[in-house]
């Protein structure tokens, strides 16, 4: 049986990272187990690189360590490039970009918390963190 494929949000790495118990923290476990394929773009961890210091007090990441953790989890997913569409209902460029990375992967499933990605669930197989854990673990 092969392993879901799926596209994770800034949103869902961050609180995975964040907090470990969360189905976030599921999701992100369970890529760390090779029970995921994941696949990432520049973009997204670009975002992630951006935010990760939030984490700074909570976590005690410097800044060698955020460069560090982000180099990882590049290696560790499958990086593509997002198609360059423009879906009308998103007005964000990075949820553009998000979205691109989904439709240039043809991955199985985009895990975002994100409530206008998620607006789009019935045109495209977006899915919020916890319906994602409900149906694959």
């Amino acid at each position: 049986m092969a392993l879901p494929r799926v596209v994770l949000d800034t949103n869902v790495l961050m609180s995975g990272l964040s907090y470990p118990g969360s189905k976030p923290g599921r999701i992100v476990s369970a890529w760390r187990h090779g029970e995921l394929e994941v696949v990432l773009s520049h973009c997204i961890l670009d975002e992630l690189r951006r935010v990760l210091p939030r984490l700074r007090a909570r976590h005690g990441l410097s800044d060698a360590d955020i460069a560090d953790l982000v180099d990882c989890l590049a290696f560790e997913a499958e990086l593509i490039e997002p198609t360059t569409g423009w879906e009308s209902e998103l007005t964000d460029p990075w949820d553009q970009a998000v979205l691109g990375t989904l439709v240039a992967s043809r991955a199985d499933h985009l895990v975002t918390g994100d409530k206008r990605l998620l607006s789009l669930a019935g045109k495209y197989p977006v899915i919020d963190p916890a319906s994602f854990v409900l149906r694959c673990f």
